[in-house]
C-alpha cells in the first residue's frame, strides 16, 4: 500500500459506486486534455486538480504556451460555460460584473434591469490579470471567494460550479498591478507554464499546422463534475497525510517553523493553505486512480500549493536563495 494511504474498504458503499464512476470519467477527461494539449502534462493535471478541489488556478507562462487553449478545452471536456476576459489597465468592475441599465417599457414606466457580465460563467479565463487596477482586481476577489458578486446593493448569485483560470506573463512587468497576498492566497494552485520538450513540440508542429487539426470532445457533463467534487471532499486522508500537511505548512511560516528558514522569510502560509493542501491531494488521488491520497501527493503539491504564498526576505534574496528551492527542502523532510 502507498505510504499514508487508507484502505479503499474505509468507504462504504455509496461511496465506493461513486467513486468508481468517477474514477472512469475523470481518466477519459484527462486522457481527452492530453490529445489537445501536447507536452504540457503536469500542468493539464495541475489544471484538473485545481478544478476537481473545487479552487481556482494561476497559471504563470509566457506568451504562446498554450494557456488559453488549455482553458478552452478544459471547458469542453468537463462541460462547462467558459468565457475569456482580456484584462487591461482601463477595465472596470462593471465590465466584468454586470450593471444595471435603466429599462423603459410601452406605458412609459421605468426600471432598472441588471444585465450580467462575463464573470456569470462556470469557468472563467482572466487572461493577465495582474494588468487590471487594484479597484477590477477586488470585484474579482469577492467572486472568487464567495461565488456571488453585489452590484447597487443586490447580490446576484453566479453559476455552479465557478472557477478561475487566472494567467500571468512573469517576465513583462512594465505598466501591471501586482496581486496583493490577499488574492493570492485565494489562488489553491500557482501552476508554472514552461516550454515543452522537443518530441512534444515535433508533435506540435506535424498536429497543428495541417489542414486537419484534433479538436476536444465533451466527456464529463456539468452533473458529473459536481459530482466527482463532492467525492474529493469525502475521500479519506491517512493520519500521516494529515500530520504531513500540517508539518509541511507550520514549517514554512517565518515565526515557529523550520528552523533552517530562520530569517529567510517575511511571510508563509496560513490555514488556507492547508486547507488548499489537504483538497488538492485528494484531488490528485482521484485523477491517479486513486481512492486516498498519500505523501507523495503532498510532496508533489507542495511547490504549486505554497509558492505564492511565501516571500522572502531581503537578506535571502541576496543569498540567492529561491521560494522553489526553499519548499523543495522542506517537502524533503516529509
Amino acid at each position: 500500500m502507498i505510504q499514508g494511504s487508507q484502505p479503499a474498504t474505509t468507504l462504504d458503499d455509496g461511496i465506493v459506486a461513486t467513486a468508481e464512476a468517477c474514477l472512469g470519467s475523470v481518466g477519459q477527461a484527462r486522457e481527452a486534455i492530453h490529445k489537445v494539449i501536447f507536452g504540457q502534462e503536469q500542468v493539464v493535471d495541475l489544471a484538473l486538480v485545481t478544478i476537481l478541489a473545487g479552487g481556482h488556478g494561476l497559471l504563470v507562462g509566457l506568451p504562446g504556451l498554450a494557456k488559453t487553449k488549455l482553458v478552452e478545452t478544459l471547458g469542453t471536456v468537463l462541460g462547462l460555460d467558459a468565457r475569456r476576459v482580456q484584462f487591461t489597465p482601463d477595465l472596470m468592475p462593471s465590465d466584468i460584473l454586470g450593471t444595471e441599465i435603466l429599462d423603459e417599457d410601452a406605458d412609459r414606466h421605468r426600471s432598472f434591469r441588471f444585465v450580467k457580465g462575463p464573470v456569470f460563467t462556470q469557468l472563467l479565463m482572466a487572461d493577465e490579470i495582474n494588468r487590471a487596477s487594484p479597484r477590477t482586481q477586488s470585484a474579482l476577489l469577492q467572486a472568487m471567494q464567495e461565488h456571488f458578486v453585489s452590484v447597487a446593493g443586490e447580490r446576484h448569485d453566479l453559476p455552479r460550479p465557478f472557477h478561475v483560470l487566472a494567467t500571468q506573463n512573469p517576465i513583462e512587468q512594465e505598466g501591471t498591478y501586482p496581486l496583493p497576498e490577499a488574492q493570492l492566497d485565494r489562488f489553491l494552485l500557482e501552476i508554472d507554464v514552461g516550454y515543452p520538450d522537443r518530441a512534444a513540440e515535433r508533435r506540435i508542429l506535424i498536429e497543428t499546422t495541417g489542414i486537419d487539426e484534433h479538436k476536444p470532445q465533451a466527456v464529463m457533463s456539468t452533473e458529473a463534475l459536481l459530482t466527482a467534487q463532492r467525492l474529493v471532499r469525502r475521500l479519506p486522508v491517512g493520519d500521516a497525510v494529515v500530520d504531513a500537511i500540517l508539518d509541511l505548512v507550520r514549517a514554512a511560516r517565518p515565526e515557529g517553523g523550520d528552523p533552517a528558514l530562520k530569517g529567510k522569510l517575511l511571510w508563509g502560509p496560513g490555514p488556507r493553505a492547508s486547507q488548499a493542501l489537504t483538497l488538492a491531494v485528494r484531488a490528485r488521488a482521484l485523477i491517479e486512480g486513486r481512492v486516498a491520497p498519500s505523501i507523495d501527493d503532498v510532496k508533489a503539491l507542495a511547490e504549486p500549493v505554497l509558492k505564492h504564498r511565501m516571500a522572502l526576505s531581503f537578506a535571502a534574496r541576496a543569498d540567492g536563495e529561491t521560494i522553489p528551492g526553499l519548499i523543495a527542502q522542506l517537502a524533503g523532510k516529509l
